[in-house]
């Protein structure tokens, strides 16, 4: 007959297994869907670049035939000669995010947990790797088409912090936009999962960190902490959603 001791112990034993055997489907499936979710996301970013390619090849070929050479004044993209639509090519691009701006004001998150994708990517164009402006995809009906060409200032900024602060395939970072603000920013995640952000032009003018950075004698370039500028852009929030339309 078993000792208590060992009867303990035998219980314990049958107790562990049993968790343990209840854990490894759950965990299973966890991952099955984190997988899923990033075989969706590659789809989707495939047929969003598909799509800024093949309307990027149609506008060029109908800006040459009706403008012929030369750049008009108004022209969405940073280019000399419309002949140079020849060579620009439609390069990488992100999944717009934003934050529910009563979300942000409330505090109940952080801008990482608040960041949800929307409909729209954005994809930078260039010419010899030289970013001339971006494409603006949307998806509609099931089908993503090109809404918009311009942000030749904003396509190098991404460039740039793409370039200094992206891995390999760039997949550490998202593009978020905060309509409400005016402010757009690349969130870049870091190896330790903790997410850090680097203010594009837009939100370095409409939340004037350069001349906050300054006066708290810090450096007005590379990433920030979000509580390095969560205060103003909630102020920013704020602000315009009470304005008058």
């Amino acid at each position: 007959m078993q000792s208590k001791k060992t009867l303990q112990a035998s219980l314990l034993a049958i107790l562990i297994g049993t968790a343990s055997g209840a854990l490894m489907p759950a965990a299973a499936q966890a991952q099955n869907v984190i997988a899923q979710m990033q075989n969706a996301l590659k789809r989707q970013s495939a047929e969003a670049l598909a799509a800024a390619q093949r309307d990027f090849a149609q506008f060029a070929t109908a800006q040459q035939q009706m403008r012929g050479s030369g750049a008009p004044v108004d022209f969405p993209l940073d280019i000399t000669d419309l002949q140079d639509l020849k060579q620009a090519v439609v390069s990488y691009g992100f999944p717009v995010h934003t934050v529910d701006p009563n979300e942000m004001l409330a505090g109940r998150s952080s801008m990482q947990g608040m960041a949800k994708p929307t409909a729209q990517w954005r994809f930078v164009i260039t010419l010899h790797d030289r970013p001339i402006g971006m494409a603006t995809v949307e998806r509609s009906n099931g089908r993503y088409e090109t809404v918009e060409y311009g942000a030749s200032v904003l396509s190098k900024d991404v460039d740039a912090m793409a370039g200094f602060h992206g891995n390999a395939d760039k997949s550490n970072l998202r593009f978020v936009r905060v309509y409400q603000a005016r402010s757009d920013f690349l969130e870049v995640m870091g190896q330790d999962g903790r997410a850090r952000f680097a203010p594009l032009h837009s939100a370095r003018e409409s939340l004037m960190l350069k001349q906050r950075a300054s006066k708290a004698g810090k450096p007005d370039d590379g990433l920030l902490d979000e509580a390095d500028f969560i205060q103003p852009l909630r102020s920013a929030v704020k602000l315009n959603m009470a304005a008058p339309r």
